[in-house]
């Protein structure tokens, strides 16, 4: 594998290098889960910017040329999920400009176009609520600004939600994500009913496990209202003189529910745009194998350090047996690539 520094061990495996030379190398129907958030466009290309590489797609030219790139990665994305898989992209509406009055891009929107022509179903879309005085204190966008209420509120603007969009691989899936004894933990601020808990992990008729049925209703809704926004990965000691936006890892809330409803105990989940390890750790703490690339070495200590910190605080003791052989030969495969 063409990558400038990795760390393998029995959890996970986090390789410093471009994500395409990193998929390269990976074996065809490897990957069971994907979830990861890429890099966001704008009109005048990349939204943020990360580094100076020519390799990071975030400075792309413009527009175009970074859904091109995004259509690359889908395509070999593609290659290496298993059939019938799912991939978990965390995308979001933005904004053309910060003077009030400016048009949204529908980036959400692009990206599913995109991902639809390189055989990639369009699933679902959840929304991840944003309080809108968090989110103007940290962008300072004037058009979320209460004096541009005063002064003029044709050029006020909506504190947009983020978006996790949800894409099938083609195919059928040969393992099912089975819950036999339904869902066990929420993750989320919402408090569990008290006349519920007795019910949880109810074996038997599942019709009656009200628990689950709870937490389902929660996760089933196109809404996620109760997201915990500040429950995320250390990142601020990552940042160096190249970051120009403030950056704020995927929340680690939304990260548990996708690997609750879309992967196994021991399977394989994948982040090609690492960042600073928020899915690789929340992979590990959930007992599945926990693998990322990322290209920015600072952002790839930082990873390290945090999926580290996993095992470090015994959150993995009891990380549930690979049950499927097919798994067992997909992760002793990808690790030997």
């Amino acid at each position: 594998m063409n990558v400038a520094d990795q760390v393998v061990a029995d959890e996970y495996a986090l390789y410093l290098g471009d994500s395409m030379e990193v998929m390269a190398a990976m074996p065809a129907e490897s990957i069971h889960l994907t979830v990861t958030s890429p890099p966001f466009g704008s009109e005048a290309g990349g939204l943020y910017k990360y580094t100076s590489s020519e390799r990071d797609v975030a400075n792309a030219r413009d527009y175009d040329e970074l859904m091109d790139h995004l259509g690359y990665f889908a395509r070999e994305l593609h290659r290496v999920t298993a059939p019938g898989r799912m991939a978990a992209y965390h995308v979001m509406d933005t904004p053309t400009g910060n003077s009030g009055g400016d048009a949204l891009l529908d980036f959400p929107g692009d990206v599913i176009r995109m991902m639809r022509g390189h055989g990639w179903r369009y699933v679902a879309r959840y929304h991840v609520w944003k309080e809108p005085l968090g989110v103007r204190n940290r962008t300072m966008r004037k058009d979320l600004a209460h004096k541009t209420l005063i002064d003029d509120s044709t050029r006020c603007a909506v504190a947009s939600a983020d978006y996790l969009l949800i894409f099938r691989r083609s195919g059928e899936n040969p393992i099912p994500v089975a819950h036999p004894i339904g869902l066990m933990e929420y993750a989320g601020s919402r408090p569990i009913p008290v006349d519920v808990v007795r019910y949880r992990g109810m074996e038997g008729n599942q019709r009656e496990n009200r628990y689950s049925q709870w937490i389902w209703r929660q996760y089933a809704s196109a809404f996620w209202d109760d997201v915990r926004i500040e429950r995320t990965l250390p990142f601020r000691e990552a940042r160096d003189e190249e970051d120009e936006r403030h950056v704020h890892p995927l929340q680690l809330d939304v990260i548990d529910r996708a690997l609750t409803l879309w992967s196994n105990p021991g399977e394989i989940v994948y982040d090609p745009f690492g960042g600073v390890g928020s899915t690789p750790y929340a992979a590990v703490r959930a007992g599945r194998f926990g693998v990322a690339s990322e290209i920015k070495p600072s952002y790839w200590r930082q990873m390290v350090r945090n999926v580290g910190s996993a095992l470090d605080e015994h959150m993995a003791e009891t990380m549930p047996l690979f049950a499927d052989a097919s798994v067992l030969d997909a992760r002793a495969e990808l690790v030997g690539a």
